[in-house]
């Protein structure tokens, strides 16, 4: 199902939403953080696109408090819920590869975008990540919300330094 159908509250004006319009997506303006390809109806770059923080921002942001087995202590997280940017972007596809910096690469079921479920963070408690602090972006699940987010495959999904999202069918 396109992720089109599944649009809530971005920021985006109630009428274009109510008439189901695309909204352009605007080209970046600053450094690129993050690269999205593949199975994607929202370009800003070919047939990428390539999204700064301001146009993460512009997606709307979520925000919260986890633990993690790489922190010590609750750690506040801000991004864009997973779910928000394959909407924006009009994805359709069952899995993203998601890549870091570094090549590491995993994938992650399509299924994993949920409300309330993962965001790609720029935050932690306040300050943007650093490359050395995971950053800048970290694909961080609510792992203090639900015992099926503390489980290896989880923890194995949880891709910090990401740079690069492929939507494959």
């Amino acid at each position: 199902m396109p992720f089109s159908l599944l649009f809530r509250t971005l920021g985006l004006p109630a009428a274009l939403m109510a008439a189901g319009a695309a909204l352009a997506l605007e080209p970046a303006t600053g450094d690129v953080l993050l690269t999205v390809t593949g199975e994607i109806g929202q370009t800003n770059a070919a047939d990428e696109a390539h999204l700064d923080l301001d146009l993460l921002v512009e997606l709307g942001t979520t925000e919260f408090e986890t633990e993690t087995i790489w922190t010590d202590g609750p750690q506040t997280f801000v991004g864009v819920e997973l779910i928000d940017l394959l909407a924006a972007l009009d994805a359709e596809g069952d899995t993203l590869r998601a890549v870091a910096l570094n090549d590491y690469a995993v994938e992650i079921p399509v299924s994993d975008a949920v409300e309330g479920g993962p965001i790609i963070a720029f935050l932690r408690n306040g300050e943007e990540m650093s490359v050395r602090e995971k950053g800048p972006l970290w694909l961080v699940y609510p792992y203090d919300n639900a015992p099926e987010y503390r489980a290896e495959v989880i923890y194995a999904r949880s891709i910090w330094q990401l740079a690069r999202i492929e939507v494959q069918p």
